[in-house]
């Protein structure tokens, strides 16, 4: 076998490649090494900076504290309160609904609780806590801080609870807060809201929301390596909600509430200068401080499927016939188009009949009230008189004249859910019920029936204008400038005396059909009505509703402004199936004015 001779050339060069291919790849790895150094080092330094000192500094949410709320004088009427709550983390606990069982025994806890806590748990993150049970008493709070050491990831947790102080008298009107809903969070700012924050719900809460709410601050909490807080700072302090001054007068707010007795309806009494509410209540009431943390099933229902409709607020949002409260209105009408004047009189003989028709239009007293002027048939509230009147108005003329007084129109107050009403029209018709306008339809109208449709709010803003004689100040419910306009039309000094007069003949003549809640000591100048809530056959028209049964009885309105000479309140009730708004909306009024009147007297005296 021959020997293999040596190649040196060759070697050298296999030499030389394998060098040049390691240098390389040496280089290769070198500049990757470099690359990612530059990346790390220099383009992501920002970045990784930034999740480092995250993993050192913790920011948390500080909670604004909610603003409270005053009446007039500076009683309070919102306020908040300290309280526990208890919460678990579920990630932090093993046999979670175990374990929730066997706690019912320290904290009252109920199987509706207990199923609203298991449909949760379907949708919450394992490591976000949830609210087991909140505003706990101290007697559970004693009890639980016992078995704590028991019960691994359930923790008490301090918090302000909003709470009403008159929850029942201003249910409607303060309204309540509750825990924010998904819908309201995604419709509010992140920076501001959280997903347990509490929201305003209905009332001034609701309306002012942003303004009690405040904004929240940031807590700076520096930890180690080992999880162990080393320091904590406020980075950012919350800016906290802002009170607010109500314009309502507590004292003036129980004594209407309570002067329905069992009636339930609304009443509404304004300062007819300034538009100031100075009581507005909705009878019955509710507990708002049930509300808060969120009321059981079983109670809600309760609520909701009352007879007498606690949850729903009559001020703002029930919609009744003006009845005859609409006749001063409908007087000053004629008066400004000259169509009568003061000394205008028509015989009522107990109905009145369009020509070529036959039906008759009922006065309310059998037989008629003879001849009348236009202050007289405002203090008997002859039907007859006014059937003419309108008739000869006409429709478009009524409409056009009654909406300045924001009839059929929001009055735009500061609280959330108020109905518009309906001011009939030609218009309105056609586009509603897409029918035309009768004859007889602006004769009923007169009268405040028809169409017709007021809401409570709705009058005592009429009311302030016809009290201040024209002059239109918004209604407002809490303390702050606002702008007065008069009407668009100029009504003489004479037209309004001359209206004025026909309402106080109503209280204060012998013959006006408020007689009964006559005053000694001041003059009240008002004007009863009647919204029908069926109507009656031609036989049954004298039948007296008192002989029906209670809730077939027409609903019961008087509006009424005094002193009559210099009104500093006027005043507008509704009381459900009263029958007569003289026997049973023209008391409640009366008390309402005798309260202010009498606290009026006793501060200028002291």
């Amino acid at each position: 076998m021959g020997r293999e001779l040596k190649q040196p050339f060759k070697e050298r060069r296999i030499f030389t490649e394998r060098i040049v291919v390691a240098v390389g790849l040496v280089t290769l790895i070198f500049l990757l090494l470099l690359s990612r150094y530059f990346y790390l080092q220099v383009i992501k330094h920002d970045a990784y900076t930034l999740q480092a000192e995250q993993n050192r500094i913790k920011y948390s949410r500080i909670r604004p504290t909610r603003g409270l709320i005053f009446d007039r004088n500076g009683s309070l009427l919102a306020e908040n309160i300290t309280t526990y709550r208890l919460v678990v983390t579920p990630e932090k606990t093993k046999d979670l609904m175990t374990k929730l069982q066997s706690m019912r025994s320290i904290i009252g806890v109920d199987d509706e609780q207990v199923a609203q806590l298991e449909e949760q748990l379907k949708f919450n993150p394992v490591f976000k806590p949830l609210v087991i049970k909140a505003k706990l008493s101290e007697v559970e709070v004693a009890q639980f801080a016992v078995q704590q050491h028991r019960y691994p990831g359930f923790k008490m947790e301090p918090y302000l609870n909003r709470k009403y102080l008159y929850p029942i008298e201003f249910s409607h009107l303060l309204g309540y807060v509750g825990r924010i809903s998904q819908a309201e969070y995604n419709r509010q700012d992140p920076e501001v809201y959280a997903a347990d924050d509490y929201f305003g719900k209905s009332g001034i809460e609701k309306y002012y929301e942003h303004t009690l709410h405040g904004t929240p601050g940031s807590l700076v909490t520096e930890i180690n390596a080992q999880g162990k807080q080393l320091s904590q700072t406020i980075h950012t302090p919350p800016s906290n909600g802002q009170n607010l001054t109500l314009t309502i007068d507590l004292s003036l707010q129980l004594a209407a509430y309570q002067a329905f007795g069992e009636e339930t309806g609304a009443a509404i009494a304004v300062n007819p200068q300034s538009g100031e509410i100075l009581a507005m209540v909705s009878k019955p009431g509710y507990d708002t401080n049930q509300f808060i943390n969120g009321i059981s099933q079983s109670n809600f229902n309760l609520l909701a499927n009352s007879a007498d409709k606690p949850l729903f607020d009559r001020s703002i949002k029930g919609g009744y016939e003006p009845g005859s409260t609409i006749k001063p209105y409908i007087a000053l009408a004629g008066l400004y188009h000259r169509l009568i004047t003061p000394q205008t009189t028509m015989v009522s003989n107990g109905y009145y009949q369009l020509p070529k028709q036959e039906r008759r239009y009922h006065d309310w007293k059998q037989g008629g009230h003879g001849q009348v002027d236009v202050v007289e048939s405002l203090a008997e509230s002859v039907n007859v008189f006014f059937y003419d009147l309108a008739y000869r108005l006409g429709i478009d003329k009524i409409h056009d004249f009654l909406a300045p007084f924001k009839f059929g129109h929001l009055t735009g107050i500061d609280i959330a859910g108020e109905k518009r009403g309906i001011l009939p029209s030609r218009a309105w018709k056609r586009a509603n019920r897409d029918m035309i306008w009768f004859p007889g339809e602006t004769v009923i109208t007169g009268i405040g029936q028809g169409y017709f449709v007021i809401t409570p709010v709705q009058m005592a803003q009429a009311v302030s204008v016809l009290a201040s004689k024209g002059q239109i100040t918004p209604l407002h419910l809490v303390q702050h400038e606002v702008t007065s306009n008069t009407l668009p039309f100029a009504i003489s000094d004479a037209h309004w005396d001359t209206v004025h007069q026909g309402m106080t003949n109503v209280v204060n003549a012998i013959n006006g059909t408020a007689r009964s809640i006559r005053s000694e000591d001041y003059l009240i100048a008002g004007k009863s009505g009647t919204s029908q809530v069926f109507g009656k056959s031609e036989e049954d028209i004298y039948k007296k509703d008192e002989e029906l049964p209670k809730h077939l009885r027409n609903h019961a309105l008087f509006i009424a402004f005094a002193p009559a000479e210099n009104p500093q309140i006027a005043v507008v009730v509704v009381a459900e199936h009263g029958a007569s708004g003289t026997r049973a909306a023209a008391p409640i009024a009366r008390q309402i004015i005798d309260a202010f009147m009498q606290k009026n007297r006793q501060e200028g005296t002291s």
